[in-house]
């Protein structure tokens, strides 16, 4: 793990050549017809098993470039792939990625620490980027990833599979059509156990956070997309019962969120079981997803007894089909920078609140 952090951290700052190559890059105009190109930086278990099966489904978005620190690696998923080898990139050779005009898109796949320099680096590059969820490990760091594309004119997108699933969307419409009456109370229980004891999400340097910002993130997004609202507090008590493993992040964090209309959540975000649920409570009864946060399986329910029910979707080529369609149609997406940095700063104020024992005020 060392040596791969090294390796990433060590790459240089893209170089005016790189400014220069990344504005013909901007110059280079889309074909409708064409297909959009994605680059995918770090080809780990996520890359591996979710999005490479995922781009041979989709329909608009394409393979063209692999970046990663392991060569042999890179060329034996390459192959089967069929990515050119001058298409595989190091961390060192990341910043040539601007002279490939098959990539348009390059999507973050790496630790969380990693997040904002890769993302400012494909920006210089005139690439538009779609980084994993979450955005980075501070606000400001969010900040700088939203300001580089900005200059760049390229897209910024988070990887918030959820705002593609059916179930989640039918979730948010039942909500906002106030089917089932006003909104009074919304629980929302996000769990799963690690297996890899030496994995880098328990690395607190890389993470930047525990289960909180692994999968609690998934409960706060859910509870932000229902109501449709931003809370204006919050409130969290972290809780640890393996030391050795959890020693510097959070195992499990239950925390609270006041709205301005009055509905409050009450969530759970844990490293200690495999828990997925979104219960929303109305004043005409309840609806919500069990499992809601799975890649597969997800299931609704409605105290109405009407249908809750969807055909099982590939939420990663989703995600990817809606984000290519963007930049070829030159549309926004529904989940920009500015939705990742909201998260950021909400968790930024639950770890502040578990740390004081303070409920924390937003503005």
């Amino acid at each position: 793990m060392t040596s791969r952090r090294a390796l990433l951290t060590g790459a240089a700052a893209g170089t005016a050549a790189l400014a220069l190559a990344g504005r013909r890059a901007r110059a280079a105009a889309l074909a409708p017809e064409r297909r959009i190109g994605f680059a995918l930086v770090g080809i780990g278990k996520l890359t591996q098993g979710q999005l490479i099966p995922a781009l041979r489904s989709t329909k608009i978005a394409r393979l063209t470039a692999l970046v990663s620190g392991h060569a042999d690696k890179a060329k034996r998923v390459a192959a089967a792939e069929g990515v050119p080898e001058r298409s595989i990139y190091s961390y060192e050779t990341f910043d040539r990625l601007a002279d490939n005009p098959d990539v348009d898109v390059v999507y973050i796949v790496l630790p969380n620490s990693l997040h904002a320099e890769y993302t400012i680096r494909a920006a210089r590059a005139g690439k538009h980027v779609y980084c994993e969820k979450p955005m980075a490990v501070t606000t400001a760091e969010c900040d700088q990833m939203i300001a580089a594309s900005k200059k760049a004119g390229r897209q910024l997108g988070i990887g918030y599979r959820l705002h593609f699933e059916p179930y989640n969307l039918e979730l948010m419409r039942i909500a906002r059509a106030r089917e089932l009456g006003a909104l009074k109370f919304i629980a929302a229980t996000a769990g799963t156990i690690p297996v890899e004891p030496k994995q880098w999400r328990l690395d607190k340097k890389l993470a930047g956070g525990g289960s909180m910002v692994d999968i609690g993130i998934y409960a706060l997004q859910a509870v932000r997309y229902v109501t449709g609202e931003e809370p204006v507090s919050v409130s969290a008590r972290a809780t640890i019962t393996d030391r050795v493993k959890f020693k510097d992040i959070d195992e499990t964090l239950a925390f609270s969120l006041a709205f301005p209309s009055g509905v409050v959540a009450s969530c759970v975000s844990t490293y200690a079981a495999h828990v997925s649920r979104v219960d929303v409570a109305t004043d005409g009864g309840r609806f919500g997803l069990e499992p809601a946060l799975y890649y597969h399986g997800i299931k609704g329910f409605r105290s109405d007894g009407k249908p809750f029910a969807f055909p099982d979707i590939d939420q990663f080529a989703a995600e990817m089909d809606d984000f290519a369609a963007c930049v070829r149609d030159g549309k926004p997406t529904r989940v920009p920078g500015e939705e990742g940095l909201r998260d950021v700063r909400i968790i930024d104020a639950l770890y502040r609140s578990a740390a004081t024992g303070r409920d924390i005020k937003l503005t």
